[in-house]
């Protein structure tokens, strides 16, 4: 019904333009769409814009999730017991039914409504922008704002926000892998394309896809539900699949009918057995059969998940997508990109060389400032707009502007004449210009790049020949520079032609050395030792040079001597070699934006969950692959924040230390809640059960049963999943895990959980028969059994408002039921006195301390006997998981939490 009701309320999406853009000429495709290169004026843009679609009432959104919670997996078995009860002639029974399925509906309507619409809020702040021409001028306005005919303008890292037909480019790639699964960039062109696959149209970008490199202007042909992306339905996000913590709460909901169904006849059968009339057991069996479902069960996950990214927006962690809190719980392994994420993402012009002295920028000599002059002529022109551009460049400049000089130093009357712009897979910036000596080509790139084509060395004294020898003492001189934790480019120079061509980048000489730094952040070493701390290992993956990124790895302390893979190594290795080298490699050097898409899938094939985190556009591949995808701040390219689930808006990388808590943290919510629950009613078959074969008839009337299960079940457990963490560490979060909190720990807690319950309401049943009548006894259990449950969601939850407020409620509703004549009666109790009520607590305290202390101090009796004899490990007995090695550097290995914390108080 959910899924038809979705459906029924989406949209039809509009009908496909046939007009194949793609195949028509730049100016056909303008001419087409009533619009030129200079935009679209004023009044076009009026008449062609779309009408916004209002947001849908609040009432009418809490109406439809009130609806379809009525159709929740559990509501059959509710549905049927009220038919039951109906069909015996149990119709007040039959309407208290109705009445817990419209309660329960009511509740977890109004929570999935606030979930829905906290998402919305939670994503409603990155609202993309684009450069747009109209009337001949450029401006920035919000994607939602475009219409067709607009002409946008698109650099490096942005987000194609429509689909549009190509006009003009310049070394154009674009990064379609969320729309067609291709991991490598693909190449962009204005001429006419006759392919019929979308992934093969040259002449078209679509929505959502990246600019990897270069510029485009570009004609928007279909917005909105028009495009490519809307009618694929959610393109560019991953498949929706369960996660761990869904499993397991489906896998709960699956035993429920048949443990509902087994309560049911267990009370009609022992009834019988003791030979009660069948018309006068059914309906206490039906209303056993209902209090036993955990109506709340399915929305507990949603829930904690929302609360949990509610937590973290607060904290600087804008969650994008709920589901990734979970998947944030079990990452293992971080793989990092060094420059932004863990540096402070502010390139800034260092020192110079010509390759002998490395001096700092204010303390340069003329022949290293000269250096510079070069690296600017090889440099994109300077920029009028600082943060659309390269920082390396920008540091450059600014560099520059410090020390007054420009491009004309060392080659007067020097103007450009054309270039070939940087890119990842080409590794250098190439200009040529034009100046009083005649045309100039002035290139700057990475030195294992340009040192193998310099043929020359230019020095102070003259040119030298550039020998084997010569050529091997510059690589060495660059590492030597990169083991300082400096970024280094080689700049070089030879005579031109007026083209730029890779084939022409030969016969250069060697100008020198720019030297290069992005500070380290000053608290990412504590954030990643915290990380580590928690058995998730780092992995730095950087474009720097294999030294530089080993110096910058050693600073943040992530080994003493790290293992450097650099990507020329990694493109020679196959996918078998490539695995088995992964547990030994702390740093990626010289990587390009393909190979880390190959390192996080390598690490997924190896069985790692995998969080990848990054700023660039040419991290957006990866953060996209990664089990979890984290984007840096607003700094971050557009393509990095469209392809992450988490996006730290504060820019701190301790931020991550938070949420990796929240989502350790999650398992162990999830499980209290779901032991309350599931426990809770297991509790309450129990005692019926028991209770009813001792005494002959069941020890609560139907309903009294239902009040506990109104009383009892959704609101408790949702308080529970809502709380915040009371253990914010991740050293005390390290065990938790699918298997750590939702396997064998989870089984155990309902077992004592329901135990407890059944233990409070027997005992309160068992002294009130000795002392007073049947009825007397009966409201005297039903104190009880309400009392223990929640006094354990007391001893979970702690004294936060939401669990103190659903237990202060419960309470005050069941006492003026209890004590009120006409209720009392409806509901088949009687008031209670003194004597009753002190019968009823000090069952749930004894029950609840119980439940509380004895399992500890069975866990440290264990703990004692295997230090003592060696017989016993806990794990073993509790079927518990071996923590993980990496979580326990440093720390006591062995034991429970209360015996290891008393062990490092003795030393």
């Amino acid at each position: 019904y959910r899924i038809c009701g979705e459906l029924h309320r989406k949209p039809l999406p509009p009908p496909r333009d046939p007009t194949p853009w793609h195949a028509l000429d730049p100016e056909g495709a303008l001419a087409r769409l009533g619009t030129s290169r200079e935009g679209l004026d004023r009044r076009a843009v009026a008449a062609r814009r779309r009408t916004p679609q209002s947001r849908k009432s609040a009432v009418f959104e809490l109406g439809s999730a009130i609806t379809d919670e009525l159709f929740s997996p559990l509501a059959p078995l509710l549905a049927a017991g009220a038919a039951l009860s109906a069909a015996v002639g149990s119709l007040a029974d039959a309407a208290m039914v109705g009445g817990v399925v419209g309660v329960n509906a009511l509740v977890g309507g109004a929570q999935r409504f606030r979930t829905e619409r906290a998402i919305t809020d939670l994503t409603r702040s990155s609202r993309r922008k684009v450069a747009v021409r109209r009337d001949g001028h450029v401006t920035e306005i919000d994607a939602e704002e475009l219409v067709k005919g607009d002409i946008v303008l698109l650099a490096a890292g942005d987000v194609v926000p429509a689909d549009c037909r190509v006009i003009e480019t310049d070394s154009l790639e674009v990064d379609a892998s969320g729309l067609t699964g291709e991991s490598l960039p693909v190449r962009k062109a204005a001429e006419p394309c006759f392919e019929d696959s979308v992934s093969d149209r040259s002449s078209m970008l679509y929505e959502g896809t990246s600019i990897a490199s270069g510029h485009v202007t570009a004609c928007v042909v279909a917005v909105g539900q028009e495009t490519e992306a809307r009618r694929g339905g959610a393109a560019f996000r991953r498949t929706a699949v369960d996660t761990g913590v869904e499993r397991r709460m489906r896998d709960l909901i699956d035993l429920t009918g048949p443990v509902a169904f087994a309560a049911g006849v267990g009370v009609v059968g022992s009834g019988l057995l003791r030979g009660r009339k069948l018309e006068d057991l059914v309906g206490t069996g039906v209303s056993l059969a209902v209090a036993s479902v955990p109506e709340g069960l399915p929305l507990l996950a949603t829930a904690a998940q929302l609360a949990a990214a509610k937590r973290l927006s607060v904290r600087g962690a804008l969650v994008r997508n709920a589901r990734s809190i979970e998947a944030l719980g079990r990452v293992d392994t971080l793989c990092v990109d060094k420059t932004g994420t863990v540096t402070e993402g502010r390139i800034e012009l260092a020192a110079l060389s010509d390759g002998e002295l490395l001096e700092p920028l204010a303390e340069a000599a003329p022949e290293r400032r000269r250096v510079l002059g070069a690296a600017l002529r090889a440099s994109p022109q300077a920029p009028g707009d600082w943060s659309r551009s390269d920082p390396t460049d920008v540091a450059l400049w600014r560099g520059a502007r410090r020390l007054d000089i420009s491009p004309l130093d060392g080659c007067p009357g020097w103007r450009r004449v054309s270039e070939l712009p940087f890119e990842a897979g080409r590794g250098y910036h190439a200009v040529v210009g034009h100046g009083a000596a005649g045309m100039m080509l002035s290139v700057k790139g990475a030195p294992e790049v340009l040192l193998e084509r310099c043929v020359r060395w230019r020095t102070a004294d003259g040119e030298r020949e550039l020998d084997a020898e010569l050529g091997g003492h510059l690589a060495r001189r660059a590492t030597e520079i990169a083991r300082r934790g400096l970024r280094v480019l080689a700049v070089a120079e030879s005579t031109g032609d007026g083209a730029v061509d890779p084939t022409i980048l030969e016969d250069l000489t060697f100008v020198g050395f720019i030297a290069l730094r992005d500070p380290v952040r000053p608290t990412a070493r504590q954030a990643l030792a915290a990380i580590r701390s928690a058995g998730v290992g780092t992995v730095m993956i950087t474009g720097d040079h294999p030294s530089t990124a080993h110096a910058i790895a050693v600073e943040l302390g992530l080994a003493a001597d790290p293992e450097v893979m650099s990507g020329t190594e990694l493109s020679q290795l196959t996918d078998a070699e490539l695995d088995a080298r992964l547990p030994d490699v702390t740093v990626f050097a010289r990587v390009t934006p393909s190979q880390k898409v190959r390192i996080v899938r390598a690490l997924q094939r190896v069985g790692r969950t995998v969080a990848m985190v990054g700023d660039g556009s040419n991290d957006a591949p990866a953060i996209r692959l990664a089990n979890v995808g984290v984007a840096i701040g607003h700094h971050s390219s557009e393509a990095a924040r469209n392809a992450a689930d988490v996006v730290l808006t504060d820019e701190r990388i301790e931020t991550l230390v938070d949420a990796i808590a929240e989502g350790r943290a999650l398992w162990i919510s999830v499980r209290d809640a779901v032991s309350i629950l599931v426990g809770g009613n297991l509790g309450e078959i129990g005692f019926t059960l028991l209770a009813g074969l001792l005494a002959g008839r069941p020890p609560l009337s139907a309903r009294q049963l239902l009040l506990v299960n109104v009383l009892t079940d959704v609101a408790p457990a949702m308080a529970i999943a809502l709380k915040p963490p009371s253990r914010q560490t991740l050293e005390a979060l390290a065990h938790e895990g699918p298997e750590a909190s939702l396997g064998a720990p989870l089984t155990r807690d309902i077992g004592v959980r329901a135990l407890v319950t059944a233990s409070g309401a027997g005992a309160a049943w068992t002294a009130a028969r000795l002392m007073g009548d049947r009825k007397g006894a009966s409201t005297t259990a039903l104190l009880a059994l309400v009392g223990t449950q929640l006094g354990q969601t007391l001893a979970s939850g702690g004294l936060t408002p939401m669990v103190l407020g659903t237990n202060v409620l419960s309470v005050t509703t069941l006492a003026a039921i209890v004590q009120t004549p006409g209720l009392s009666r409806l509901f088949g109790c009687r008031p209670l006195g003194p004597v009753g009520w002190g019968i009823a607590l000090a069952s749930s305290a004894a029950a609840t301390a119980a439940g509380t202390f004895v399992p500890p101090l069975v866990e440290d009796w264990l703990y004692r006997t295997r230090r003592e004899d060696g017989p016993l490990w806990i794990p073993e007995i509790l079927h518990l998981p071996e923590p993980p090695v990496a979580a326990l550097e440093g720390e006591i290995a062995e034991g429970p939490p209360s015996a290891r914390g008393r062990l490092e108080g003795d030393g």
